[in-house]
């Protein structure tokens, strides 16, 4: 939820519009994000055991992403949530079966290996553009 937009809040059933902005305004409060990350650190879990990802059609249905280096403005769990509420999946390492490489600044070793596979590269603005 902390990466959802309002869009895909309102996509949920009984949210409307005020809700969804309601919803994402707290997530935007710095103090909120703050409380949130204190909590996964703690070991709070943030995503159930059953979760299995968006069953529903999404435009990366099918699609398979990694992530590698640092974003300038997505953690790896936000870019993570907006990929899987779009029907992509994220895996931890690259293969032939890798869809695309999301590279931020300092990306390393998972680079270079989708670079040599031939993977598309996306930086972070195109993977904005694609969800």
């Amino acid at each position: 939820m902390r990466a959802a937009t309002i869009d895909n809040l309102c996509a949920v059933p009984d949210i409307g519009r005020t809700t969804a902005q309601a919803v994402r305004n707290w997530f935007d409060q710095p103090a909120n994000q703050a409380l949130c990350e204190k909590l996964v650190q703690s070991g709070i879990h943030t995503q159930s055991a059953e979760y299995t990802g968006n069953k529903g059609p999404g435009n990366l249905t099918g699609k398979t992403f990694v992530l590698t280096g640092t974003l300038p403005s997505l953690s790896r769990d936000q870019a993570t949530a907006l990929i899987e509420a779009a029907g992509g999946k994220v895996s931890g390492s690259v293969s032939k079966k890798t869809t695309y490489v999301v590279a931020g600044q300092e990306a390393g070793s998972k680079l270079a290996k989708a670079q040599q596979l031939g993977i598309a590269i996306l930086d972070e603005a195109a993977l904005k553009a694609l969800l």
